[in-house]
């Protein structure tokens, strides 16, 4: 039988334990990746217990007391804290989803935290998001238009044409979805993932947009959109609720629905 093992430097070592004070009565065990670009040393998963009787609920609550009091060290992004922003998105128990609307009372036993999969990792639980942010500039999100603006108001557009965008507009590029697609894994060079084209539907669906025919010319590819098999990752690990899956095959009907077929 086969046998299969990482490479040395790849493997995820165990780091260092931070019990917490003696009297702590409430505590959670955090198991966080750690991992620096500054040094030769594998990755480790560092084990700190948390006193829950002075923590927030979220599970940022958490990762933050520990920077603040136990481990300067540990290196996150985060910002708004009101899931709005994206930039707290990291896997947690198993899961992508945005540690600031992640409860710890939801996750059973230890809590383990990794840092978005299939990323390149700049440090701990940051992941390198230039390339996904690279994909999303060549969808061109924003308004395209050939005919002159009206003079004397703002592009309007029916209150049903902006029901459209329900469901769209709410993306925050987290990227939670793109990052638990195995087909985005295989081909993330090439296929843009469902983040990505669930802003590229956005756009296509926006009555006010002129460039719809153009849109749709550039994902008519075999990788960039046609990668999708609808495994459904995406859908089941938006921390928003939205539905990337639907919006990939809407584009998917559209381009038929050009040819006539």
């Amino acid at each position: 039988m086969a046998e299969f093992r990482l490479a040395k430097n790849a493997r995820v070592e165990k780091g260092r334990s931070f019990r917490a004070t003696a009297n702590a009565g409430n505590t959670r065990t955090f198991h966080i990746y750690r991992w620096s670009p500054d040094d030769d040393l594998n990755p480790r998963m560092d084990s700190y217990e948390v006193d829950l009787d002075h923590c927030g609920p979220m599970v940022l609550d958490a990762i933050i007391k520990i920077k603040n009091e136990i481990d300067p060290s540990l290196t996150f992004r985060r910002s708004c804290r009101e899931g709005i922003c994206g930039s707290c998105s990291m896997n947690i128990d198993g899961t992508n989803t945005l540690a600031c609307i992640k409860p710890i009372a939801e996750v059973k036993g230890d809590i383990k935290i990794y840092p978005l999969p299939h990323l390149p990792v700049i440090k701990d639980i940051v992941p390198d998001m230039t390339h996904f942010y690279a994909q999303y500039a060549t969808i061109k999100p924003w308004i395209s238009t050939q005919s002159s603006a009206p003079p004397d108001r703002e592009r309007l557009q029916s209150k049903e044409d902006r029901e459209k965008l329900d469901g769209l507009y709410e993306c925050i590029l987290c990227a939670c979805c793109s990052t638990s697609c195995p087909s985005y894994w295989w081909n993330g060079d090439r296929y843009l993932g469902p983040a990505i084209l669930l802003q590229a539907y956005r756009w296509l669906v926006d009555s006010r947009d002129e460039s719809s025919g153009e849109r749709l010319d550039e994902l008519e590819d075999p990788f960039r959109l046609y990668r999708c098999h609808t495994i459904m990752n995406c859908t089941r690990t938006c921390p928003k609720g939205l539905n990337p899956a639907r919006a990939i095959a809407e584009i998917k009907k559209m381009l038929v629905a050009r040819k006539g077929v």
